[in-house]
């Protein structure tokens, strides 16, 4: 389970982007909502349902986009919600949504794919892994379905990346 809570600034700089808790696959993740009094003190619990395994390695190993030249990876789903595969085929496109672990969540603006000569904007009107809650969205296609591990691509995340849900990928003509 991730666990996601409203801290103070000062808290948030010392509390670790994620730990393991006492069960396999379950995290506790802070989150800074914002620093003011008036906002609620709610607690939020996401689950980890798997993990990347993917040759990016490091933040600068990854591109900005999955359409930028990432490569397939394989998303190896834990066996408790093996169920939830039933019906996910080779060829399907999905909505990969992650918890992009390597970020700064302390981050409110930034310069768009990080070039000076953008202007500083909120990261809410961006595509920045840096925000309040680093949620990543990954519209991939699924080239091999074995068990509970998928293959799919292109995905820009990096190795170890906790996987916190999966959602069929709808077109116009879907809906």
């Amino acid at each position: 389970m991730l666990l996601a809570s409203r801290s103070s600034p000062a808290r948030l700089r010392s509390a670790p982007h994620w730990s393991l808790a006492s069960r396999p696959g379950m995290m506790k993740m802070p989150i800074q909502m914002s620093g003011h009094a008036s906002v609620s003190t709610e607690t939020f619990a996401l689950q980890r349902i798997g993990h990347v395994e993917s040759e990016l390695q490091t933040l600068a190993d990854a591109p900005r986009q999955g359409d930028e030249g990432a490569p397939d990876a394989w998303l190896h789903i834990e066996a408790p919600f093996a169920a939830a595969l039933r019906g996910i085929r080779s060829g399907d496109d999905l909505i990969i949504i992650t918890w992009l672990h390597a970020a700064n969540r302390t981050v409110l603006e930034t310069h768009p794919r990080n070039d000076p000569a953008n202007p500083l904007t909120g990261v809410f009107a961006t595509r920045s892994p840096d925000r309040p809650n680093p949620l990543g969205l990954h519209r991939v296609g699924v080239r091999q379905v074995e068990g509970t591990r998928l293959r799919i691509g292109p995905l820009e995340a990096i190795n170890g990346t906790p996987v916190v849900d999966i959602k069929a990928a709808l077109n116009p003509e879907d809906r």
